[in-house]
């Protein structure tokens, strides 16, 4: 089987500038077979909870040797670690501050180093273009097969980002919006959700606040009530499709996570929706 050397980049570089194709060309003159894929390059910026957001629904698909290069870095040129992690779904490249908390929350971990060896940076390290000196050589060796161990000495207490709310309340969840999408989709930190006929079983994919023995296991999409905003939304839909067209929905997103939106419409703009939102599901 092909095993090229894979990595994938996310950034809030934009596209307008050469950054991005900048640190291409550094991974490329490391390891030139190298395969890279873009996971976005528009993540807000300094947005670093929606880079852990982006990455959390994108890496599950990619084969267990890539290297998740991630660059958002408010911190560049401050005392802020660079670091590398070893999970066994892949290796991950970034800034400490907190963007591989999902990551985390759902990996085992193997490995998690500072990147402080001179071998695997440029020759030259500006101030404010660690992307390029540091994050990006260290990917490409990775990717070329040097042992993580490599890179620099082991990282014991990485800065985490906490995790979504998701709490069992008495005849119901309270979770929190975690992120918009380009339609303006809106998704939640209820989930994982799946569905058992009419009925939806939760297995939840981040850490719960509260007693954790209430939480439900399952319940009927459609006595679900759920408020936002001062607006309620009754039950649970499969598709978009099961509403009229400008009309609110509730459904089940293809990351398994609870997501409103409105049909052929933008459900956080509609709403005035942004991340930490609180959200409630009523169950009867």
């Amino acid at each position: 089987m092909d095993q090229k050397p894979l990595v994938t980049l996310t950034t809030d570089f934009g596209t307008a500038d050469g950054y991005v194709g900048t640190m291409k060309g550094v991974i490329f003159r490391i390891v030139p077979a190298a395969r890279l894929v873009d996971i976005s390059h528009q993540i807000g910026p300094q947005n670093v909870r929606q880079a852990a957001y982006v990455l959390y629904t994108a890496y599950p698909f990619f084969p267990s040797y890539t290297v998740h290069l991630v660059v958002v870095d408010p911190g560049v040129g401050s005392a802020r670690r660079p670091i590398a992690l070893r999970t066994p779904v892949g290796k991950f490249v970034g800034p400490d501050n907190g963007v591989f908390s999902y990551v985390m929350a759902r990996e085992r971990v193997e490995a998690i180093v500072e990147l402080a060896d001179p071998r695997y940076r440029l020759s030259q390290v500006s101030h404010t273009f660690h992307g390029r000196d540091i994050f990006a050589p260290a990917a490409a060796h990775l990717a070329a097969g040097v042992p993580i161990t490599a890179l620099g000495p082991p990282v014991h207490d990485p800065v985490l980002i906490p995790s979504p709310r998701l709490e069992a309340i008495p005849g119901g969840i309270v979770g929190e919006v975690m992120h918009a999408d380009h339609f303006g989709n809106v998704i939640t930190s209820l989930g994982l959700l799946e569905w058992k006929g009419d009925e939806l079983s939760l297995d939840p994919a981040f850490e719960q606040v509260g007693d954790k023995t209430h939480m439900p296991q399952r319940f009927r999409a459609e006595d679900a009530v759920i408020a936002v905003v001062g607006q309620e939304i009754a039950g649970v839909c499969r598709t978009y499709a099961d509403v009229e067209p400008d009309q609110v929905v509730a459904l089940v997103g293809s990351e398994g996570h609870l997501e409103i939106a409105v049909r052929e419409g933008n459900a956080a703009r509609r709403l005035g929706l942004q991340p930490g939102e609180r959200v409630i599901v009523r169950l009867a």
